[in-house]
Parts: C-alpha cells; sequence; structure tokens
C-alpha cells in the first residue's frame, strides 16, 4: 500500500497566533502575502476564494470546513479551470500552536492526484509561508511575482 500523496511544511513565526490566524482569514492581510484578490468567510460551509499572481495566475476555490480562531483552519482547495486539482478536490488543514514568544504553523495539503502536483504545491507552499512569515511579524514581503 503507498502512503498518499501529502504535503507537509512546518514554520516558527515572529507573531502571537492572533496575527498569523488573521493573516490567513482577513482578505485584506492575505493579499499583503499571497494573491490579488481574496475573499473569505472563514466560518464552516463559508467560501475560500483567492486569485492568483503571474501570467499563469488561476483562482483557488474551495470552502472551509473547520475554523477554530487562532488555532486551526481545515479547507477544501483546488483551482478553476484545472482538470488535475479541481475546486474542492484537496484538503488544507492549519494548526497554530503558541511557541517560543511567535507562532508555530504546521500545513498539511492532501488528496493531491499526484507527484507531479504534489511537487508543485510543495514549491508554492514552500513560497507563500515564506511570505506569510514575512508579513505576520510585520515586514513587507516585496511584491508577489508568483512562482
Amino acid at each position: 500500500m503507498t502512503e498518499p500523496l501529502v504535503v507537509r511544511r512546518e514554520i516558527q513565526i515572529a507573531a502571537p497566533p492572533a496575527t498569523v490566524f488573521a493573516f490567513l482569514t482577513d482578505p485584506e492581510n492575505i493579499v499583503s502575502w499571497m494573491g490579488t484578490e481574496a475573499d473569505m468567510e472563514a466560518h464552516p460551509g463559508g467560501l475560500y476564494l483567492l486569485k492568483g499572481v503571474g501570467a499563469r495566475a488561476s483562482t483557488a476555490r474551495g470552502a472551509f470546513r473547520e475554523v477554530v480562531p487562532i488555532h486551526r483552519l481545515a479547507y477544501s482547495f483546488g483551482w478553476e479551470g484545472r482538470e488535475e486539482v479541481p475546486p474542492g478536490s484537496s484538503l488544507v488543514e492549519i494548526d497554530l500552536v503558541d511557541r517560543d514568544g511567535g507562532t508555530f504553523l504546521r500545513m498539511t495539503h492532501s488528496g493531491l492526484p499526484n507527484e507531479t502536483e504534489c511537487a508543485s504545491h510543495a514549491k508554492g507552499w514552500a513560497h507563500y509561508l515564506g511570505r506569510l512569515a514575512i508579513a505576520a511579524a510585520g515586514q513587507d514581503p516585496g511584491i508577489d511575482r508568483g512562482l
């Protein structure tokens, strides 16, 4: 039996969990580190919509499944117009832990269909979680030109 394709990332962020949570759920905060436009309804069943950047910009769409303020988010995820990972076809889970004067973020992205998509999303998450850490710490991550 093969292990499912999963992207896992962990990062320490120099900001309290409430701040990091706001950068993951508030549209104005989100576009400071990822995307050009966001529409978030951070409650179970609520919309997750994020328009990307760059020449190959796509729109990510899904729905929140679990929202535990300042501690946990889970939402379905996928890309409009992409058969490999269509809207809502995968699951992103983010846990925030108050640790060492900041926030330890643990992200798991499951339900990806193949190794190519897993590698592509791993690269994307590495890029964007780095930008999140900068923005949530009160610094400017610069203009996002995508990957």
